[in-house]
């Protein structure tokens, strides 16, 4: 964003320390926000970012507690009160003087009462207005939002929504009292790159028009430089580099913030290794990965017969039945696609949420079943194999979820959850080969190997993700079907993610079916990439080609949503 001059400070943050226990998460950390300005705060997952936040708006954790420090606020009439102090009003700071957009608007929303409603209760909390025109002053606050046809949202309940429109009602809320200062908590980590693209752009005319300041979090330094005008960097609870953001993202003076940088999968080019944060703080000169020769590549997968046929398919869902249970109303969310996966390569799909991607990919897994057309699995049709050839199949063709929390057993040890798949397909090993073979593929994946006695709460989003990866390897697939799986990562922790796929793909030959809606991520890994829309292929062919020479406008509109530093 263009610098310029902002004069009253309308938030300082002095010495603030926060603990959890005997565990220090936040130190001494200070820092100030202007009226006016977009203030970003940047850094890994534990970095202290959003307990940053949380602090200012008076709803930490119970187990934390604010140590030493102090948050002062100059309101309207230019008094300043201490946010942290004993005898500060959270609830009347809250949302009237500073409001926060959640990561998550999902969780964040009532998932019981209509989007409206819950505006309007937003509205209705520091206001005494009556009901007609509170009604009237959230519609117009969601059509503020620019969103299509705001009285349908207004009437719908947050399932109804796309992740887009859920956070655009998020914002609305947020504004309600029309605030001050603004927190927004990695409000795109989780939505498309266009999506995302149009909620940046919205959250830059708001705060422009309404003369407010913004207080940015994310990870991701390419979201960041859209944003924002100052930058404060993070990391385990301390400050490391705070200043102009062209300045901090074009010459940063910590190899820290180097590598937040240098970690981000480039666009112009195919390093066979992305370098890591840990590499800048642990070594003295960073090595140039060599690049891959993609065409070379390339030349060798397609010259031999294909491991995966799809052919025409077509998947239906059942949106609304009869009375009977007579399907009224469907909707086709795979429409007459077609492609071939070969042995050894990495095939992108990419496309916005609801395009069809992750329904393509639980259809080659036979996890949901399809209306029409056909799915090959080295020459046999999937839909005619035996028990026996299905059950070779399935350990075959392997899943990685987006979410490996949700997908691992709470209940169950990381060993105990490596350990059954091997059991299942290997019948008759002891317990002592089990747990041999477990501890080796935690190994691989990077984790020490007493993560075997530990639960899935204990470790980190990236290493759950190794623990995913670690048990789709313990049957030998040949294929893997990557769904999402580093869409809610850090930058630092999804370039690690990224080596140890492209790692482990040489090592063991596997094939990979890489699903993401970020086409930077999706160009860095795969040989061919396939753009879906509605279902459908918009275009296919070599990643390179696609990104340097898009045929069609939707792949242009992806391609120009990609956030650049």
């Amino acid at each position: 964003m263009d610098e310029k001059q902002y004069d009253m400070t309308i938030l300082e943050v002095v010495d603030l320390s926060i603990s959890f226990g005997h565990s220090c998460v936040l130190s001494n950390l200070s820092f100030s926000l202007k009226l006016g300005e977009s203030l970003g705060i940047v850094g890994e997952s534990g970095s202290g970012k959003s307990i940053t936040a949380l602090s200012l708006m008076g709803i930490l954790p119970q187990s934390a507690r604010v140590t030493s420090g102090f948050a002062y606020f100059t309101m309207p009439n230019g008094t300043r009160i201490n946010l942290l102090a004993p005898e500060a009003n959270p609830t009347k700071v809250r949302g009237n003087l500073l409001s926060m957009i959640f990561q998550e608007p999902m969780t964040s929303l009532n998932p019981s009462m209509r989007c409206g409603l819950q505006v309007e209760e937003a509205i209705a909390t520091h206001n005494t207005l009556p009901k007609s025109e509170v009604k009237a002053r959230a519609l117009s606050l969601l059509h503020e939002m620019q969103i299509p046809n705001p009285e349908k949202v207004y009437q719908s309940y947050p399932h109804e929504l796309s992740g887009g429109q859920k956070q655009r009602v998020m914002i609305a809320m947020a504004l309600a009292c029309n605030p001050s200062v603004l927190i927004a908590d990695e409000p795109t980590t989780a939505l498309d790159v266009t999506v995302q693209h149009e909620i940046i752009s919205l959250l830059k005319r708001i705060i422009s028009s309404r003369g407010m300041s913004l207080l940015f979090i994310s990870h991701d330094l390419g979201v960041i430089s859209q944003v924002t005008n100052r930058l404060v960097v993070l990391k385990e609870g301390c400050l490391v580099e705070e200043g102009p953001t062209p300045q901090i993202l074009s010459t940063p003076a910590q190899p820290y913030t180097q590598g937040l940088i240098a970690c981000r999968p480039p666009i112009d080019k195919r390093p066979i290794f992305l370098p890591t944060v840990s590499d800048f703080l642990t070594k003295s000169i960073i090595p140039q990965a060599p690049e891959r020769d993609i065409g070379k590549e390339n030349q060798k997968f397609l010259s031999q017969d294909p491991i995966l046929e799809v052919n025409r398919l077509c998947v239906d869902y059942v949106v609304k039945r009869s009375f009977f249970g007579k399907p009224t109303n469907i909707f086709r969310a795979v429409d007459n696609l077609s492609f071939c996966l070969y042995q050894g390569e990495t095939l992108g799909l990419v496309g916005e949420s609801g395009c069809g991607k992750t329904t393509l990919g639980r259809s080659i897994l036979g996890l949901t079943p399809f209306q029409g057309g056909s799915i090959r699995y080295k020459g046999k049709d999937i839909a005619f194999l035996r028990k026996a050839e299905m059950a070779a199949f399935r350990q075959d063709v392997q899943l990685v979820f987006q979410d490996p929390y949700s997908s691992l057993n709470p209940r169950h040890t990381i060993g105990e959850a490596i350990m059954e798949p091997i059991a299942f397909y290997a019948q008759g090993k002891g317990k002592k080969q089990l747990r041999h073979r477990a501890i080796e593929l935690l190994e691989y994946v990077a984790l020490p190997a007493n993560s075997f006695y530990r639960y899935p709460h204990e470790f980190s989003g990236g290493q759950r993700q190794r623990v995913a990866i670690a048990r789709a390897l313990s049957v030998n697939p040949k294929v893997v079907v990557c769904d999402e799986m580093v869409s809610a990562l850090d930058v630092s922790i999804q370039a690690q993610i990224l080596n140890l796929l492209n790692r482990l793909k040489d090592e063991f030959g596997l094939t990979y079916i890489f699903i993401s809606h970020d086409l930077s991520v999706v160009k860095y890994m795969s040989n061919r990439m396939i753009v879906m829309q509605n279902g459908q292929i918009v275009e296919s062919g070599s990643a390179d080609a696609i990104y340097s020479n898009p045929q069609s406008e939707y792949t242009k509109q992806l391609i120009n949503s990609i956030p650049q530093l």
